[in-house]
């Protein structure tokens, strides 16, 4: 009995299996993916063109030879002259033509300076030498030269006329080199001198990326604003707040939120608490304990809130500030490394990554005070870890002239908020006065929302 019992199981077995494979086989599929990619024909050809000699330029002399193409490498410019007088200059323009298929960019200037068999790195007093656009444009590097398109450089050699002592004879060799690359997503085009108030956020930034910020510069003096529309929280205005990017820029631990491009809302556009509050300071997130890292304001206008009850988790899927702004805009703004003060229940100041970010106390004013114990330095920790905004250092805002931080929402000077925690406590923030001085407020109340933000 139980070797038949043996041999049903292992019958029942083999069926299962031969039922599986007849399964298998009437499922089964044969799938195919085609392709076919075609490369298109292109070339690359980016050379030099027509070259015009400035009929003022000091004649040709015995020995010298004119600004010449090589007829063995359109690529290269050769000329010698003589300058023998004070005032005397040789000048020329030439074409860069760009004759193939493909975008091409500056990739990298090589300069070379020899005078006397010396290399060196800058020009003897005596001697001029500029090689910039014809419309006098500094050439930098990532300028964008368009398949099909042409610039013209404008090359100048000039002996100097207003010199107290003639120099010896020299001999000067100089030599720049204009590389030219595939073009990519960081080349910027050369003639772009951008309207704040009026052109588009794409052409603003490749002016300031490319060197020319005269317009924009003009724009920071003026205090010129344009509209953006937040839609529910209605149309505002921004300006341009900083341009500027110092060496301390660049050393470690200092915050970005005054370096480079930066907008600021020129008025107060809502109103929020900055953070929940149970006036001990208990948790982080209550008061200004956590500081901005952890606040509710910084959570609103980065699209989300905070979680209560949740010390280390923000939700960003609410919505916010960020996210009412117009997208092409929304899409310029650049990550910001923020660096915030502490407060009492703290030990040490606060670096984030934000889009957009309230500012702190130096950006807006220069501590004219030199109080250790009670000046704005003591109360915000973070105060020698930024710098102030070109746009408030061209007004002289400091802690004892002030009136230029006011700012308004609905025609009324109001409260607004900073981001930096006060040290001495553990609930408030500091805030811009209707005044435009720096009194702090408790954290839980409802005050001004005028964020900044960086777009290059």
């Amino acid at each position: 009995m139980r070797r038949n019992n043996k041999q049903v199981t292992t019958y029942f077995i083999l069926f299962s299996l031969l039922l599986i494979g007849v399964v298998y086989a009437i499922l089964q599929a044969n799938l195919q993916i085609n392709g076919t990619a075609k490369i298109k024909s292109n070339t690359w050809d980016i050379h030099f063109n027509n070259i015009q000699i400035n009929e003022n330029s000091v004649p040709i002399g015995t020995g010298d030879s004119p600004a010449t193409i090589d007829p063995e490498n359109n690529c290269k410019v050769d000329f010698e002259i003589t300058l023998s007088l004070p005032g005397d200059f040789y000048e020329f323009t030439i074409d860069i033509v760009n004759a193939g298929t493909i975008d091409g960019m500056i990739g990298e200037l090589n300069k070379t300076l020899i005078v006397n068999e010396t290399a060196v790195e800058n020009l003897p007093d005596f001697l001029d030498y500029r090689v910039t656009y014809i419309d006098g444009i500094e050439i930098v590097e990532n300028h964008k030269l368009d398949a099909g398109s042409t610039e013209t450089y404008k090359v100048r050699l000039e002996f100097k006329s207003d010199i107290e002592e003639l120099p010896l004879a020299t001999t000067i060799s100089t030599s720049l080199t204009p590389q030219y690359i595939q073009a990519d997503s960081s080349s910027v085009p050369v003639r772009v001198t951008a309207d704040f108030a009026t052109d588009s956020w794409e052409d603003i930034i490749d002016s300031y990326r490319g060197g020319r910020t005269s317009k924009l510069q003009e724009a920071l003096a003026a205090g010129t604003t344009r509209n953006i529309d937040l839609g529910t929280l209605g149309i505002h205005p921004v300006r341009i707040a900083n341009l500027s990017k110092p060496a301390e820029c660049s050393t470690t631990g200092f915050s970005q939120t005054a370096c480079g491009f930066v907008i600021e809302f020129a008025d107060i556009i809502t109103t929020h608490r900055m953070n929940k509050c149970d006036n001990n300071g208990n948790s982080v997130g209550d008061g200004n304990n956590g500081g901005w890292e952890y606040s509710d304001m910084r959570a609103y206008l980065n699209s989300g809130k905070y979680l209560e009850g949740q010390t280390e988790e923000i939700d960003y899927t609410s919505g916010g500030i960020f996210n009412a702004l117009p997208e092409g805009l929304r899409n310029s703004i650049i990550d910001t490394t923020v660096v915030s003060g502490y407060a009492s229940k703290d030990s040490s100041n606060f670096t984030t990554t934000d889009k957009i970010y309230l500012l702190s106390t130096h950006e807006v004013w220069e501590d004219v005070d030199g109080n250790t114990t009670s000046g704005i330095d003591y109360y915000d920790k973070a105060y020698n870890n930024t710098r102030q905004l070109d746009y408030y250092e061209n007004l002289n805002v400091t802690t004892s002239s002030y009136a230029s931080a006011i700012k308004q929402q609905n025609r009324t000077n109001a409260v607004w908020w900073l981001r930096s925690a006060r040290s001495h406590d553990s609930t408030s923030f500091d805030t811009v006065s209707n005044t435009g001085n720096y009194p702090n407020r408790n954290a839980k109340l409802t005050y001004g929302v005028s964020p900044a933000f960086r777009i290059a």
